[in-house]
């Protein structure tokens, strides 16, 4: 123990009084530098959009990490909100368009305007205009990527559609086969099946059909298979609910009466079918714009569009061709999708 009384004397290890000692990891008397450190990789930034895990099923894409019991309510309101605002809006934009052009505005008795083919447009744009409200809502209320609206790839997959649309040509085709056989076995005058008015009254008319129809059912298809389905699918383990929801709503904002609703709502039901059995819209965004361009476009050649907008009772013959139509349309896609291994989880 050191005496107090006697003077401090530096011990071997300590450096003598005055002498600075030497800094740690330095050489004596300079400067502190520290060691190598470990090297740590700078913190991911936060992305907004967050996708579904691997190995998630088309009804099931809403399902991602940050996903609340709330997201999908909200969205399916602000949807709905956005899909009769926009078609207000448009509806309105359409009038004052009618009367600068002196296009007669009627809206009553089913009909809009007194054109055809400028009331068929502005129908096709009041829905076609709701598309990017449904992406917009996938992206800020579920925070996903918008794509999963379109496939388990997150994105439209155009070969497959393209192939689905030849599909979809045949089965019309087989359709409307069978649908004229069954009137004629019924001894039903299936009238004149074709007509023609002209090019100069034609044209207008194939325009605004080749345009926007393409845009009006690819827009039902993202609404009431893909929103209402996903919406569905983040509650529920099975897609029934919402393919059954979606195409009673479907359903209701057509004014078919009798035999008619059976036919929109077994269409309805198939096409979300399709959509979780192949993974995508592909396939009801096919059969939909094909069935929709080849049903205006013989009302425009014989210049009957605006009968053709009107929309009421059905007969049941008709049915034969709808069965036809669907049940080849689903079949052979279900095939050519197996053959191909096209994806139907995400990755």
């Amino acid at each position: 123990m050191h005496d107090p009384s006697q003077p401090h004397q530096p011990q071997p290890s300590e450096p003598p009084y005055g002498a600075e000692r030497p800094a740690v990891g330095g050489p004596a008397g300079g400067p502190y530098y520290p060691g190598p450190q470990p090297w740590q990789a700078p913190p991911p930034p936060v992305r907004w959009t967050v996708p579904p895990p691997p190995g998630t099923r088309y009804d099931h894409l809403a399902r991602t990490p940050v996903n609340r019991w709330w997201r999908p309510v909200v969205g399916t309101i602000a949807l709905a909100v956005a899909f009769v605002g926009v078609s207000v809006v448009v509806l309105l934009f359409g009038s004052v368009v009618a009367a600068l052009a002196g296009v007669p505005v009627i809206m009553g008795g089913g009909r809009l305007f007194g054109d055809p083919v400028f009331e068929l447009a502005v129908m096709l744009l009041s829905i076609a205009a709701v598309l990017p409200f449904a992406f917009g809502t996938a992206w800020l209320v579920q925070r996903r990527p918008p794509g999963t609206l379109s496939s388990v790839l997150g994105r439209l997959r155009w070969k497959w559609l393209l192939l689905c649309a030849g599909v979809a040509l045949v089965a019309l085709i087989l359709g409307q086969l069978a649908m004229i056989a069954t009137y004629a076995a019924t001894g039903q005058d299936t009238g004149e099946l074709f007509g023609w008015v002209g090019w100069e009254r034609f044209l207008p008319g194939l325009i605004v059909i080749v345009l926007l129809v393409p845009f009006q059912a690819a827009t039902e298809e993202y609404v009431f298979r893909g929103w209402v389905i996903q919406a569905f699918g983040a509650y529920f383990r099975t897609p029934w609910p919402g393919i059954l929801f979606g195409a009673t709503v479907f359903t209701s904002l057509h004014a078919y009466t009798d035999w008619g609703i059976v036919d929109v709502f077994s269409f309805g039901a198939l096409m979300g079918w399709l959509a979780v059995r192949t993974g995508g819209l592909e396939a009801p965004i096919a059969l939909h714009v094909i069935n929709n361009v080849v049903s205006f476009l013989p009302a425009a050649a014989s210049g009957d569009l605006g009968d053709a907008l009107r929309q009421g009772a059905v007969p049941w013959q008709a049915l034969a061709g709808t069965v036809v139509q669907l049940g080849f349309f689903a079949v052979v896609v279900v095939i050519i999708a197996q053959k191909r291994a096209i994806q139907t989880v995400s990755r």
